[in-house]
C-alpha cells in the first residue's frame, strides 16, 4: 500500500516548467530516495509536497488522503508531514526537550516520556534533554530534527538534504542512526537528495528526478544495473558508452563480444552499448588471457581507495575508462591487458 502517491504532478514559475508530470510513489513504512541534480525541481517538487505552493496540475496523496489535486490543496499543517531540513533549524532559545515536543499539541508537550523515548530512538542520552542544540555536534543536531519531526507520529517525513553539511565521518554516522531510527518507528519517508551514495545506501528504492521528470523509480542495484536510459545510466554513476551492434542477442563492439543484460529489450541492430567502468577488468600485460585485448593507460585519477584509469585501445585507438582497486593502480603509459566482465545494456541509436 501507497503511504505517498504522486501523479502527474506539473508546476512552473513565470511560464519556466519546473515539473512536467512527476509520478512516484512510496509505501508504507519504507523510505524512498529522490535523487537528482541541481535545478532538476527537488526542491519545488518537496514545496508542493509540504503545502508551501500550490501545483499547476495533477495530484498528491498522502495515506488515503489526497492533499492537491483538481483544485483542493490541503494547508501545510493539516498534511500530518515531519519535515527534517537541511542543518535541523532547531530553536537556539529551547531545550534539546523543548525542541522534540514543539510540534505536540500544548497539552502534551510537558510528557517527558515521549522525549526519553525519542531521544532513545534517535540513539542519543537521556541527559541531553536538557542541553541547549548548539551545545550538541552537527550530526546530533540533526538526530534532535529528526526526533521532533517524528514526535506527533506523523504520515511521512520528509528529510531534505539532511546530511549535507556534515563531515564524512559524522555524515555515515548520523546516516546510520537515522535509517535506524526511521526503520524502528516503521515511519515512511522520502529522502531528498543529490548524493548517490546516501540515496542507494538508504532508500529501498530510489527515484531519479531529471528535467521535471521520474526518469526511474526502482531498487538500487536495478537502478544501477539495469538503467532506463543512457542518459540514466550516465547520471547514476560512471558509465562507458559505445556504439555497438546487437545480433542474435549479443552485443559487439569494441571492447569484444559481450552478452545483453536479462531484462533488455529483444534489440537487433545498431545500439549503444552501457557498461560501468568497475567492469572493464584491467590485467597485467603478460596475462595469459584468450579474451584480453591490450590497451595503453594513457590518464589515472587515483582516488585513494580506487582508481580510474583512462586506456587507449590498440586495436582501433577508442578510449574507455576502467575503475580499478587503489593498490592495483597502472602508471600512466604502462601497456596492460583488459577483459569485460558481466552484461551490457544496450539501447536503440536513436535513444540518444
Amino acid at each position: 500500500m501507497s503511504a505517498l502517491r504522486v501523479s502527474g504532478l506539473t508546476h512552473a514559475f513565470s511560464g519556466h516548467a519546473v515539473l512536467r508530470g512527476v509520478d512516484f510513489h512510496v509505501d508504507a513504512g519504507t523510505l524512498v530516495a529522490l535523487l537528482g541534480p541541481s535545478g532538476s525541481g527537488k526542491t519545488t517538487l518537496l514545496r508542493l509536497l509540504c503545502g508551501f505552493e500550490r501545483a499547476d496540475a495533477g495530484t498528491i496523496e498522502i495515506g488515503e488522503k489526497r492533499v492537491a489535486g483538481a483544485g483542493m490543496h490541503v494547508a501545510p499543517e493539516a498534511r500530518e508531514i515531519g519535515y527534517v531540513p537541511q542543518e535541523g533549524a532547531l530553536f537556539p532559545h529551547l531545550s534539546v526537550a523543548q525542541n522534540i515536543v514543539f510540534g505536540l499539541p500544548r497539552a502534551q508537550r510537558k510528557t517527558r516520556h515521549r522525549v526519553a523515548e525519542l531521544l532513545e530512538l534517535v540513539g542519543l542520552p537521556q541527559q541531553y534533554a536538557e542541553r541547549a542544540p548548539q551545545a550538541l555536534s552537527g550530526g546530533q543536531q540533526q538526530r534532535v530534527a529528526l526526533a521532533r519531526a517524528l514526535a506527533p507520529a506523523p504520515r511521512l517525513v520528509l528529510l531534505d538534504e539532511p546530511f549535507s553539511a556534515l563531515d564524512a565521518s559524522a555524515r555515515a554516522e548520523t546516516r546510520n542512526a537515522v535509517a535506524s531510527a526511521l526503520a524502528a518507528a516503521g515511519a515512511t519517508a522520502l529522502l531528498v537528495t543529490h548524493d548517490q551514495a546516501e540515496a542507494f545506501s538508504l532508500g529501498k528504492e530510489v527515484a531519479v528526478l531529471l528535467d521535471g521528470r521520474i526518469g526511474q523509480q526502482a531498487a538500487p542495484r536495478t537502478l544501477y544495473q539495469q538503467p532506463a536510459t543512457p542518459e540514466l545510466a550516465a547520471f547514476v554513476g560512471e558509465a562507458v558508452v559505445v556504439p555497438g551492434r546487437v545480433i542474435a542477442g549479443v552485443a559487439h563492439c569494441v571492447l569484444g563480444a559481450l552478452p545483453v543484460e536479462a531484462g533488455a529489450l529483444p534489440l537487433e541492430g545498431d545500439v549503444d552499448v552501457v557498461l560501468r567502468p568497475e567492469q572493464i577488468e584491467v590485467l597485467p600485460d603478460t596475462a595469459p588471457r584468450s579474451d584480453a585485448q591490450r590497451a595503453l593507460v594513457r590518464e589515472v585519477g587515483f582516488g585513494g581507495r580506487d582508481a580510474l584509469v583512462t586506456l587507449e585501445l590498440l586495436s582501433t585507438s577508442a578510449r574507455v575508462r576502467a575503475r580499478v582497486p587503489g593498490f592495483r593502480t597502472p602508471d600512466a603509459g604502462t601497456w596492460i591487458r583488459f577483459a569485460v566482465s558481466g552484461c551490457a545494456n544496450v539501447f536503440p541509436r536513436t535513444a540518444r
